[in-house]
């Protein structure tokens, strides 16, 4: 049995494919301070396992979308899966910080492969507004997985150590792995006949490059990221080592503000059958400018315990739930036949922004929230301002399908 458009039951694997790069990064967030005390290093060494990943993330994300787009979507997205597969019995095994910083990067490498392709099956079978609502439906259930992996994450550290962190997710790569060789169809119709070679790589994303609105939407979802990671990468040293919270604690926290995510991807939705996705963007954008204003502020005034910094990364959270999908989608509804180098560029262009913007923060955080916060703030105002003076809300969106 096939799955088909427009079912709970392909989005649900959607969302399963979408959420194993979240998975991978905050279900281990938690025993970041003990992996650095079992192998005797420093928390900058710890969190280059969180940017190397991203750094596979991101350059993997390159290399799937073109060859999807000539060979079809199924054979990349099980190579992805197997990758991952092999990644996380690595970090599973690793014997150093070393061994376990190129794992993840493998692992990475793996994980781009399921995000990229969800992105293309979606925009193989969706256009126009829809594509957004049925991005916005899937980061919604992909929300839950970073709102429960912290709290899930940090009780199997309590209880078997970090280790089993890495090897518990094996059982969801393997379910993936089954659901798409057993019922996920082809959805690539327009299969690129060329060869592809190394020099055909950059001609392709070249091409993509020309079209000025697309840079638009890649702009305002880097901005967007970066703000997001450079919570993502320090928030457990700041809220545990900073402020004293235990790992159950930071997990309930961490899941807090995914669920303020899944919040605004939820009205999202409905925002944008109605204004639009540039509107929706625009939106969201004033929500990321207005956390970071307010994280600085209570900052500034000596307000800084715990509580009132989570509390100001949620209204963040729910603006990403804004942004997020409908740059995606924006970016996606001006390459019909390309999804799948236009899901790769995006991908990439998102994560290297998160990766250079957490190995900033992550060196420069010591004592202090401050790094975060102004990180958080300059992202917010950069992702406003290409929103709001680059985006038009008039200009024309891909019909519905």
């Amino acid at each position: 049995m096939q799955l088909k458009p427009d079912t709970m039951a392909l989005t649900l694997l959607l969302a399963l494919l979408t959420s194993l790069g979240p998975l991978a990064t905050d279900m281990y967030l938690p025993s970041l301070p003990a992996i650095a005390a079992d192998f005797g290093t420093s928390i900058s060494s710890v969190q280059l396992t969180l940017s190397l990943f991203l750094i596979g993330f991101a350059s993997g994300q390159l290399i799937y979308g073109p060859i999807a787009d000539r060979c079809g979507r199924r054979p990349v997205l099980i190579t992805g899966l197997g990758i991952v597969l092999i990644a996380n019995l690595a970090c599973t095994l690793s014997p150093s910080i070393d061994v376990l910083m190129w794992s993840r990067f493998l692992q990475g490498i793996g994980t781009a492969g399921p995000i990229v392709l969800a992105r293309s099956v979606i925009r193989d079978l969706y256009s126009g507004r829809r594509t957004g609502e049925e991005l916005a439906k899937v980061a919604a259930l992909m929300g839950f997985v970073p709102a429960v992996a912290p709290t899930l994450g940090s009780l199997i550290h309590v209880a078997f150590g970090w280790r089993m962190t890495f090897l518990s997710q094996t059982a969801l790569v393997i379910l993936a792995l089954l659901v798409v060789v057993l019922a996920l169809p082809e959805t690539n119709r327009h299969k690129h006949p060329e060869p592809l070679s190394l020099l055909s790589f950059p001609k392709i994303y070249m091409g993509l490059t020309q079209n000025r609105r697309y840079l638009i939407y890649v702009a305002g979802l880097c901005f967007a990221y970066a703000g997001l990671f450079s919570f993502i990468s320090v928030s457990s040293f700041v809220l545990q080592s900073i402020y004293g919270w235990s790992p159950l604690a930071f997990g309930v926290a961490f899941g807090v503000c995914s669920l303020a995510y899944v919040a605004g991807t939820w009205l999202s939705r409905g925002y944008a059958r109605n204004r639009g996705i540039n509107a929706t963007i625009r939106a969201g954008s004033l929500m990321l400018f207005a956390s970071g204003a307010v994280m600085v502020a209570l900052l500034a005034t000596g307000i800084d315990d715990p509580y009132s910094i989570t509390a100001a990364m949620m209204i963040n959270m729910a603006g990403i739930g804004f942004t997020l999908p409908h740059n995606v989608a924006g970016g996606l509804s001006l390459f019909p036949e390309r999804a799948g180098a236009a899901s790769s560029l995006l991908g990439f262009s998102q994560m290297a922004s998160g990766a250079i913007v957490g190995i900033l923060v992550g060196y420069a955080t010591t004592d202090s929230a401050w790094p975060m916060a102004i990180a958080i703030l300059i992202s917010g105002l950069l992702a406003t301002f290409v929103s709001w003076r680059l985006l038009s809300v008039n200009a024309p969106e891909a019909s519905p399908g």
